[in-house]
């Protein structure tokens, strides 16, 4: 009898034979629909068992992509607004981690631009997060604008996707992806540069260079118009329609942060999208090193929980609880995440990256396990009774009262890898 999957997730697990991830890694999915019946979309596997992100990155190396000839339109699109009026003529959303550092900085001092750097706040700030944003402003040199959302309204949303969908990062996401058109609709900025293709991840989209601003021709997790069809009442946040929140006591406008920007302003206001992995050869590795000699980025004292490594998403104390609950659900954790785009970019081996994941995917996030309960009012107990709850019978087995993965990525190999 074939165990019940969940999420909509291909029943059969697979590890791709390049990289090692899993199959039922999900790709973006449009956070305004996203309840408990939503059903992914996952990263799309060859008949070769390669993984679209393999596929995608590998086109970085394999000269099929002319660099210099990217390059040059991407100097055309600064040159296109490098006149224009104002005090700013791009904007660059992020925290002062490396991506964000590395692509302001570039942004500014290379190509000329003038980026105004926007900051959706963490849930809550780790020291070497906040340190980090102060020297990308004061050692790097921008201007920002950080908003930190309400307290009272986004520890609400944290607990309602915490228990309705296990996502307690989806505030943070939905934040994230709002303001930065938000702010550039504010202060008349005709250009978002965003960081990496989606496609490095795995994520198949209509347009490489940008955001779609049609639902139906992209894929629904980037695109800039996710709710013109919908009743905004019938628009979830947290799992749960606004309609619920509103029962609660919120206000639509306590809400509005988290809603994006209206197409039409968007459309009339001739705001475009760019990423700008699409131009420049993206490598989060290389981005970690500009970061570190042109802004002064800092890495954490210590490998952080779930992973091997100390550079990558340190500035929010709730980060691992992201990776853990994408490891509940989809046997996707956080070293699997880091170690699969260092294999595809040839900094270790599959067989390095495979004993990454065996000895750290998985750990849970006790570093902040204090913090992040608190916030979120539960008990440990309730927490991972909750997490249970989440675990599709496909990918778990409980053996003497502990949870393990029905067929890791080593056994897999070795089974299907002669």
């Amino acid at each position: 009898m074939q165990s019940k999957t969940k999420f909509g997730l291909p029943p059969e697990i697979k590890y791709c034979n390049k990289c090692n991830v899993i199959n039922q890694r999900p790709t973006s999915t449009n956070e305004y629909m996203h309840d408990k019946f939503t059903k992914q979309i996952p990263i799309d596997f060859d008949e070769d068992n390669i993984c679209y992100a393999c596929k995608s990155v590998d086109k970085k190396w394999s000269g099929e992509i002319d660099w210099k000839e990217r390059e040059k339109e991407l100097i055309d699109l600064c040159d296109k607004y490098r006149n224009f009026k104002g005090p700013y003529n791009c904007i660059v959303g992020g925290s002062g981690g490396k991506d964000s550092s590395f692509q302001s900085h570039i942004l500014k001092y290379k190509y000329g631009m003038r980026p105004l750097t926007v900051t959706w706040a963490p849930h809550i700030y780790t020291d070497i997060g906040w340190k980090n944003h102060r020297r990308w402003i004061d050692i790097g040199g921008f201007d920002n604008f950080l908003f930190t959302p309400n307290g009272k309204v986004h520890r609400h949303l944290t607990r309602r996707a915490l228990i309705n969908i296990l996502h307690p990062f989806q505030p943070f996401i939905l934040g994230q992806k709002s303001f930065v058109p938000q702010m550039a609709h504010l202060f008349k900025v005709p250009l978002i540069f965003y960081g990496e293709t989606p496609s490095d991840y795995g994520t198949k989209l209509g347009n490489l260079k940008q955001f779609s601003n049609n639902i139906n021709d992209s894929h629904p997790g980037f695109t800039l118009d996710p709710i013109s069809s919908v009743k905004i009442e019938d628009v979830k946040l947290g799992g749960d329609p606004i309609s619920y929140h509103l029962d609660q006591g919120f206000t639509l406008n306590d809400l509005k942060p988290y809603l994006p920007l209206d197409i039409n302003k968007i459309n009339e206001s001739k705001i475009e999208t760019k990423f700008l992995g699409y131009y420049l050869k993206w490598v989060p590795q290389e981005n970690f090193y500009y970061a570190v000699d042109n802004t002064g980025f800092q890495v954490n004292e210590k490998r952080i929980d779930g992973t091997y490594q100390k550079y990558a998403s340190i500035d929010d104390k709730t980060d691992g609880f992201f990776y853990y609950t994408s490891y509940i659900k989809f046997g996707y954790g956080r070293a699997m995440s880091d170690s699969t785009m260092e294999v595809r970019n040839g900094h270790i081996t599959k067989e390095e990256g495979l004993g990454l994941i065996k000895q750290f995917d998985g750990e849970f996030p006790i570093t902040y396990e204090k913090d992040f309960l608190d916030y979120v009012s539960m008990t440990r107990d309730e927490f991972d009774k909750l997490c249970d709850q989440f675990r599709p019978e496909h990918i778990w087995t409980k053996k003497s009262n502990r949870w393990e993965l029905k067929k890791t990525p080593w056994e897999y190999f070795e089974k299907n890898i002669k």
